[in-house]
């Protein structure tokens, strides 16, 4: 049987540092006017969580969606990180990421999640890299140690505000220069150590 999360699952924006820099210009400019001070999240609805393996069904109206890769730290008892694991955060492309809009996010079925989570006793966050391949096709690499803020940190600020659950995932964000795929291409997310996952995007029904 393949994992699924026992609580909520928390996305975290603009936590690569290559994504800030590109979005600088941005930061300064109404409704906030400076970059953001803690940590930017949004919620993965139940609705959207695919098992690895399964198809996933692209709205018809949609040409394309945009494929946001990233490990999910899975909290334990008292908080702790008790595991990893691989996520695919679909998103239909939109151009803003301050306020992601829900109707963009969270489609029926858009957030992969891998098939097993990793031991976190032993592992290092940091030296997490990850791959996405379309069709067999490496589309983008990325390295945890370009974040903003490690594991340790990311965790310690949302806590700060609020009270991760046990079963909870706090993703560890995704980079700059996420894929598009579209109906028909198979996606295939990977890191040394984890269980690739692998989804299959499907057109919906006419």
């Amino acid at each position: 049987m393949s994992f699924l999360p026992a609580g909520t699952v928390y996305g975290v924006l603009l936590n690569f540092q290559a994504e800030v820099d590109a979005l600088a210009p941005q930061m300064d400019q109404p409704p906030y006017k400076a970059p953001p001070k803690a940590p930017i999240l949004f919620v993965k609805t139940a609705n959207t969580w695919s098992a690895h393996g399964s198809d996933i069904v692209v709205p018809a109206d949609v040409p394309a969606v945009e494929i946001g890769a990233s490990i999910g730290m899975v909290i334990g008892p008292d908080g702790v990180v008790e595991g990893y694991v691989l996520l695919n955060d679909i998103s239909v492309p939109h151009a803003s990421f301050f306020r992601p809009p829900v109707k963009f996010k969270c489609l029926d079925g858009f957030l992969g999640v891998g098939p097993a989570t990793l031991d976190a006793q032993g592992a290092d966050p940091a030296s997490f890299t990850l791959e996405v391949r379309i069709n067999g096709a490496l589309r983008q690499s990325m390295a945890f140690a370009r974040t903003v803020r490690d594991a340790d940190q990311l965790l310690a600020d949302v806590s700060e505000f609020m009270t991760l659950a046990p079963g909870d995932v706090l993703t560890l964000g995704s980079d700059l220069g996420r894929p598009l795929a579209k109906a028909g291409d198979r996606i295939e997310v990977s890191a040394p150590g984890f269980e690739s996952l692998v989804n299959t995007l499907v057109g919906a029904a006419q």
